[in-house]
């Protein structure tokens, strides 16, 4: 494309880069002193339209080094937000650097403001590239940070807006038009599935529950075995007659559906790329709320392959309805199972928001390659470690084994629970402490941030 002298500019350059063509020499001068000042950008108001020029050193783009431009771009947005378009134009020839900048910067961009009447949204609506990257990769680009957006709406959603039902449909709607099919089974179908985990959490709610299955098989597929993904749907959770006690702790719940959220938002980003591998989500959803017919603390339910819990506390819900999705994976024979929830306080109190606690079973080497992932996008994983020791936490005394380990290792002993409902490699993530931040955090801002959508699609696509 061309671009004229009224079009606002992002400019990538490097030292051997001549600008006189959009600077003056005035400029040019101002451009030197915050080079020397060591500022990541420089910021050129010309009246008609704003330059910024982002000097690339020249070293090795290494992830670090990805990361910091995302973080640019990111700064960058809070300049141009106001504006209609920038045109982003590399005269350094840095594709890899280009790309993360255009990543950081179109990340920033997202707003959640459908329920104020008097929002100021952002007038930014096109973003114009002239580098050396083709259409597909900047399709691509695209592609994943719409499905990101998408699984940040899905969490910023209030739970009057999004129940069980609604996400099922949602799902739906996304696979049409991404391309892959959404198939939902409600009430009745999941009791014929015996799924007592699932049903057990929905008694005490109104809504029924659902069962989403997404599948993306292309004809192409490179692996005969399918990946699945699996999202925990609790669409809000009160911690049912467990109720959550503490200041703070209920007003949020709406974002336990996280993990549903991110399987879906990869599963559209990995079906709108028309990527070679055949993966399947799956999601289990319902609220978890009290009433006189709720699930209640000492309660020992049959679960979808048959073994039995015992409850001790209704708030450790989550792994319940997970474990029926688990269970429920075999029947795909999968060549790995990952899942993703805002499982436990412990894993958000461990690490905080800066990455995703993880886990495995007889998956190390896809684990390793999920941690390099995690690395490249900058969702990294945490890894806990998963002891036989810790298996004696969950033995009970009355049923096959207890939805609590006891007042530590929480996150570890919860995944313990969901191991004992796989039969393949599995890798559990839980996202409770970077799903949802409440004050910006770069440019995966404020509210629900979609984390875990890139990293899934960046490990399908390369594994």
């Amino acid at each position: 494309m061309t671009f004229s002298k009224n079009d606002n500019l992002i400019i990538l350059c490097n030292e051997k880069t001549r600008l006189d063509k959009f600077i003056t020499k005035e400029e040019h001068v101002f451009f030197k002193k915050t080079i020397k000042e060591k500022q990541e950008f420089t910021v050129i108001n010309q009246y008609t339209r704003l330059i910024s020029i982002v000097m690339l050193k020249n070293q090795k783009a290494d992830n670090i080094i990805l990361e910091k431009l995302r973080l640019i771009g990111f700064q960058l947005q809070k300049h141009y937000k106001k504006e209609n378009s920038v045109v982003v134009l590399d005269l350094a020839n840095a594709k890899n650097e280009t790309l993360a900048i255009l990543e950081g910067f179109a990340l920033s961009n997202y707003q959640f403001k459908k329920y104020k009447s008097d929002a100021i949204q952002n007038n930014l609506k096109n973003i114009y590239v002239i580098s050396e990257i083709n259409k597909k990769e900047i399709n691509e680009v695209k592609n994943i940070i719409n499905s990101v957006f998408n699984t940040r709406d899905l969490v910023n959603e209030p739970f009057s807006h999004l129940k069980a039902i609604d996400l099922a449909n949602r799902a739906k709607k996304i696979g049409k038009q991404s391309g892959f099919k959404t198939t939902i089974f409600k009430k009745n179908k999941i009791e014929k599935l015996n799924m007592g985990g699932l049903l057990a959490v929905n008694k005490g709610s109104i809504d029924g529950p659902t069962f989403s299955i997404m599948e993306w098989k292309p004809k192409n597929k490179k692996n005969k075995k399918p990946i699945v993904l699996v999202g925990k749907g609790i669409v809000y959770d009160t911690g049912g007659l467990s109720l959550k006690p503490t200041k703070n702790s209920m007003d949020i719940m709406k974002v336990d559906m996280g993990g549903a959220g991110v399987v879906i938002g990869a599963m559209q980003a990995i079906s709108a790329n028309n990527l070679d591998k055949h993966v399947i989500g799956l999601i289990p959803a319902t609220d978890n709320r009290p009433s006189g017919n709720a699930y209640a603390p000492g309660d020992v339910i049959k679960m979808h392959n048959g073994s039995t819990v015992e409850v001790l506390n209704t708030d450790a819900e989550g792994r319940l309805i997970l474990a029926d999705a688990l269970s429920y994976a075999k029947k795909y024979n999968p060549k790995l199972v990952i899942d993703l929830a805002t499982l436990t306080g412990a894993a958000a109190a461990t690490i905080g928001h800066f990455g995703i606690v993880s886990m495995h079973k007889n998956a190390f080497k896809e684990h390793e390659f999920l941690k390099f992932s995690g690395q490249k996008v900058h969702e990294r994983l945490a890894e806990m470690p998963f002891w036989d020791d810790y298996d004696k936490l969950i033995e009970s005394d009355i049923a096959d084994i207890k939805n609590l380990g006891g007042s530590f290792a929480g996150a570890i002993t919860a995944g313990k629970f969901l191991s004992h409902f796989t039969n393949y490699p599995w890798i559990h993530l839980d996202i409770a402490g970077p799903t949802f931040v409440k004050s910006e955090y770069g440019y995966r801002g404020k509210g629900a941030t979609g984390t875990g959508v890139r990293l899934l699609y960046e490990f399908i696509k390369n594994i």
